[in-house]
């Protein structure tokens, strides 16, 4: 699309914060940020919330999250005064699911772990979208192979909206930079070893020398760790 070329042409060298204004400005009621309450989601929240405070925030409660993300989650609503939307799994496909594939069955194959991710988030995730022009991602550069040619601005193929990713070039070392200057409330889970955080029985603390993500979905090679929220699509 041409429209995406000539806005990742006019964001190459801007500031996130650059990238939020124009979008919160130009959107408004058809922009929305999601989160994970992960390190990169709270930069965004506080970031983005400071330019706009009526700008909707969403994120997808599985049923398999951390008490350290429920804890942070409540802390971020209480920093800045919003209610911060949850969408669950449709009850129906999440019962079908655990009496096909049982409890853990995601740990059996890649299959199995991406029918649990498309009942517990790319289902929700969907309607999360519904209505919306643009979503905003805290997707980075550097977590993943898998996201080593996302552009900043993407015309996002499965759900039909623009995906923006303003930390796309963003380091590890800038995010957690900015979080103690802003004093961002964050996930414990982070003091301990944890880069990236997903639903519990997923996520392992990394081990020194290992990728930021080796802990998301660690018994799989690193070219499947994606769960489908952030696919390739179309530009």
């Amino acid at each position: 699309m041409r429209e995406i070329e000539q806005l990742n042409k006019r964001f190459r060298d801007e500031s996130a914060q650059d990238i939020l204004e124009y979008f919160l400005s130009r959107y408004r009621d058809k922009i929305v940020l999601s989160t994970s309450f992960g390190a990169e989601d709270q930069v965004l929240t506080d970031m983005a919330l400071n330019i706009d405070q009526n700008l909707e925030i969403f994120t997808l409660d599985t049923g398999r999250l951390s008490e350290s993300t429920y804890r942070v989650w409540s802390k971020s609503q209480l920093r800045y005064g919003v209610k911060i939307e949850p969408f669950v799994p449709d009850r129906a496909e999440l019962e079908g699911l655990i009496e096909s594939d049982g409890v853990y069955g995601f740990y059996d194959s890649i299959q199995k772990r991406k029918e649990c991710c498309r009942v517990r988030k790319i289902e929700p995730l969907k309607r999360a979208l519904k209505g919306r022009q643009v979503w905003i991602t805290g997707v980075r550069r550097e977590q993943s192979p898998t996201r080593s040619d996302m552009a900043i601005v993407e015309y996002d193929s499965t759900f039909d909206l623009i995906k923006i990713n303003p930390l796309l070039e963003w380091s590890t070392d800038m995010i957690w930079s900015y979080i103690k200057e802003h004093n961002t409330p964050y996930n414990e889970l982070h003091d301990i070893g944890y880069p990236s955080i997903g639903c519990e029985p997923c996520t392992r603390a990394v081990k020194s020398g290992e990728d930021i993500r080796a802990g998301r979905w660690w018994w799989e090679e690193p070219e499947h760790k994606e769960c489908g929220l952030h696919s390739r699509s179309s530009r």
